[in-house]
């Protein structure tokens, strides 16, 4: 595997700095330390302990009238109680796993999905269409475009496919290299379950079954300025294709309004931008005039529609290799996402409602 050849998605999102290839999985501590007492459920079916039933509903008399209170409510309380004890508890010991990208899924669904979700819901108001587009299971790629100066899309399509999705699937995101050596961020991105965009990691992904997000535009997708909006860029080589048809994973254009409005990019400090190592320096209407404040992102509502998917099961081993059917699906794919961005424009009564 080490000498592999990683072809990137897009020499404008990989551009190196970043390793493709994570530690192999482990354990962060020991699953079970000596002397720590089992947990109820084993215990109980080693018959040691009784089964656990369910507690009473009382009435409770006030004023001359029956009021009925479920005790169970007292103990789902507690059980939440307990249940964060234990979790902080396994964090602090270090007894939790993490697979080979470093994804702590225990740690996305109790904590980080927590901390987005509001953000979705009420924030930005996302509303999710053709969900159902994407299967149950096995792998499948997600393709969408990239916009926002910030790319917060990628985010709010993970937790669209993580709550709206009858299988509650995890989307695993390929990010450009520039995620995995800023600090803090590179962490809380592997946690998430991103990973490097490239060809190798892709498809092991795949290859595992699982839910692949990526957003070939890149930095020019995120990075173009207002007046641009809503209109896609390159998407790259076609690398994304190539990798679906190795793997025979369907392809599933996604759509997505409202992130092109979040921070109006009107200019773009490139001198500023090539002394800090960033692609870009964006300067919005608040930005960087409010200070802190003009980070804000302006409260737009969201469509997210992911469409019929694209398979690619039915075509040759060597397919992969064939640049002309690269260049047709990868057309097929960005056109499909352009006219769905035209229609759901359309429909959109207000950028902010």
């Amino acid at each position: 595997m080490a000498d592999a050849k990683v072809i990137p998605f897009d020499d404008d999102r990989t551009r190196g700095g970043a390793s493709a290839r994570p530690a192999r999985r482990r354990s962060v501590g020991s699953r079970r330390k000596n002397g720590e007492p089992a947990p109820v459920r084993e215990l109980a079916e080693a018959g040691e302990i009784g089964a656990v039933q369910p507690l009473p509903t009382r009435a409770v008399e006030q004023d001359d009238v029956p009021v009925t209170t479920d005790a169970r409510d007292e103990g789902g309380l507690e059980r939440r109680i307990a249940g964060g004890l234990s979790f902080l508890r396994r964090r602090l010991t270090g007894d939790y796993e993490v697979d080979d990208f470093g994804y702590d899924e225990e740690l996305t669904d109790q904590v980080l999905m927590s901390l987005l979700r509001p953000v979705y819901e009420k924030y930005f108001r996302v509303e999710v269409k053709g969900i159902e587009n994407i299967p149950a299971e096995g792998g499948a790629l997600i393709v969408a475009n990239h916009s926002g100066t910030v790319p917060l899309d990628g985010l709010m399509m993970q937790v669209a496919v993580h709550d709206r999705h009858p299988a509650g699937r995890h989307l695993r995101l390929l990010a450009a290299d520039l995620v995995f050596v800023l600090p803090v961020v590179n962490e809380l991105a592997r946690k998430l379950g991103h990973t490097l965009a490239c060809s190798e990691d892709a498809e092991r992904l795949l290859g595992a079954g699982e839910l692949v997000g990526v957003m070939p535009e890149g930095f020019k997708g995120i990075g173009k300025p207002f007046s641009e909006r809503y209109k896609l860029q390159r998407f790259g080589r076609g690398g994304f294709v190539s990798t679906a048809l190795r793997q025979g994973a369907p392809i599933i254009p996604c759509s997505i309004v409202g992130a092109e409005e979040i921070y109006p990019m009107i200019g773009n400090a490139k001198t500023l931008a090539r002394v800090l190592g960033f692609p870009y320096f964006p300067l919005t209407p608040t930005f960087p005039w409010l200070g802190p404040l003009g980070a804000v992102p302006l409260p737009t509502k969201w469509t997210i529609q992911f469409g019929e998917p694209i398979p690619t099961d039915g075509y040759p081993p060597e397919a992969a290799e064939d640049p002309m059917l690269m260049f047709n699906l990868t057309d097929q794919v960005r056109e499909q996402i352009q006219h769905t961005l035209y229609k759901l424009l359309v429909q959109r009564r207000s950028v902010f409602f």
